[in-house]
């Protein structure tokens, strides 16, 4: 059985070109989603990916309907097949439940992983770069030396409450215990 899942950004837009195009293709059920495809939470497209069954086939009329990204798309598909789903888009016409489709379809897949392993190359060649000329990666420092030197004291004295000395320090308990623990072993 084809199923149908159309999808339009806004609620202006109008997905009759698309609900046509998929009658035309033989889907008897179609769901749709009039959201943005960047929303993670698409009912219309949760309930086709609930609906369908082994041997049935979700058709699109174009990929950029389904997926928010390239591997959103990838992972739908690959969530598809192991499932033994098909998985048809008609304008860029492939088809994975053809062979010819199916290695179209992994040829996109590499393609998301080179561009996933290009990507992280690039970050820590750009971290290295930076630590080379001295500079610290990560999340400035919430406490400066005097205050947690004041905070140690505070916890020393043992007249304050861990939650009293967070409060005056407008900290967390666990920003507190890791800076106790960074600072001289587990003095609390």
């Amino acid at each position: 059985m084809k199923i149908g899942y159309a999808r339009v950004s806004t609620l202006d837009q109008n997905s009759e070109l698309q609900l046509d195009a998929l009658k035309v293709a033989g889907c008897e059920k179609i769901f749709q989603d009039k959201i943005s495809g960047s929303t993670a939470d698409r009912p219309g497209l949760a309930e086709a990916l609930a609906y369908v069954r082994p041997d049935d086939s979700l058709v699109v009329w174009r990929l950029d309907r389904l997926g928010r990204s390239l591997k959103h798309l990838i992972e739908v598909v690959e969530g598809l097949e192991g499932r033994g789903v098909g998985f048809v888009s008609l304008q860029e016409g492939f088809d994975t439940t053809t062979s010819g489709g199916k290695l179209v379809f992994q040829i996109f897949g590499a393609l998301a992983e080179f561009e996933k392993n290009l990507i992280r190359e690039r970050t820590n060649a750009g971290l290295a770069a930076a630590r080379a000329r001295g500079r610290k990666g990560g999340r400035k420092e919430k406490l400066t030396a005097s205050q947690v030197e004041t905070m140690r004291k505070m916890s020393a004295s043992r007249q304050h409450t861990v939650a009293e000395i967070c409060r005056v320090m407008s900290i967390t308990k666990p920003t507190y215990y890791r800076y106790m623990e960074a600072n001289h072993g587990k003095d609390r």
